[in-house]
């Protein structure tokens, strides 16, 4: 799975664009010289569809491209000298698209037409107040492998909304993920030692911490031990060094979920 993580660029989010007909899809077929099939047909659970003149079609597997394509020949070999035959796939229900998490009615919901993420988390009852900062698009291929799109739910909602205002296409996943906090523990020579907690949709940095605590007292070392427990559960000690922060010689430290800052006292 890759994860398309992406900044001030548009989306560029691959779709499948052969999508096969199935059963109950719904086609609307147009042909300018025979006004008699102009009409919308639900695709038969035998992956057919009956039409004016023609009788039975077979359509399931094939693209509408390849159902145009049929027609116009068959018309040209029956009817017409010139066939102008467009189909167009208003109903995907073959692979309907799933909106799961933080919305107020998750499930598979019918695409009709052209949908957006807007569109899609709106036909699942909109977002609820426990929804996170982080929305994921998961796109499948018929050969199985997939990319996973995240979006900002502020800049869908609040910002940039037609750049990340992507199309939604049959099969996809809309994932919510409820709001979750985590904590981070300061402790020692700070202000107002103890547990704090971050939206763990937030970037949790040593600075951060530092002044969730209050702030760092007038006896507190420079130099601060933060320590962590890696995936085997061994405990390691990562130092950092408070000025060089300050002063943007030295990054930043990004915590992690139930590091303990330890601020020493300074014996200078």
């Amino acid at each position: 799975m890759g994860a398309l993580l992406l900044g001030g660029a548009a989306p560029a989010f691959a779709q499948d664009a052969e999508y096969r007909i199935g059963a109950r899809d719904l086609l609307e077929v147009k042909v300018f010289e025979v006004p008699e099939l102009n009409v919308e047909r639900r695709v038969s659970d035998a992956g057919r569809i009956e039409l004016p003149l023609l009788g039975e079609l077979p359509v399931g597997g094939l693209t509408a491209a390849e159902v145009a394509s049929r027609l116009e020949s068959t018309l040209k070999t029956k009817y017409v000298n010139r066939a102008s035959v467009s189909v167009v796939i208003k109903e995907y229900q073959n692979k309907p698209v799933s909106v799961l998490g933080a919305v107020a009615k998750p499930g598979s919901l019918t695409v009709s037409g052209n949908w957006t993420l807007l569109q899609a988390i709106s036909a699942a009852g909109g977002l609820t107040p426990q929804a996170g900062k982080k929305i994921y698009v998961l796109r499948r291929s018929d050969n199985s492998l997939s990319d996973t799109l995240e979006v900002s739910t502020d800049d869908l909602l609040q910002g940039s909304a037609t750049l990340w205002n992507v199309p939604i296409f049959p099969s996809d996943v809309v994932n919510v993920p409820a709001k979750s906090s985590v904590k981070v523990f300061c402790l020692g020579e700070v202000k107002q030692p103890g547990a704090f907690e971050f939206d763990a949709g937030d970037s949790m940095t040593l600075l951060g911490a530092i002044a969730k605590a209050g702030g760092l007292t007038d006896r507190a070392s420079k130099t601060i031990h933060v320590q962590r427990r890696d995936r085997d559960g061994r405990q390691t000690d990562v130092v950092a060094h408070y000025g060089r922060i300050v002063s943007g010689k030295e990054k930043n430290l990004l915590l992690q979920p139930e590091d303990v800052v330890i601020v020493k006292e300074s014996f200078l």
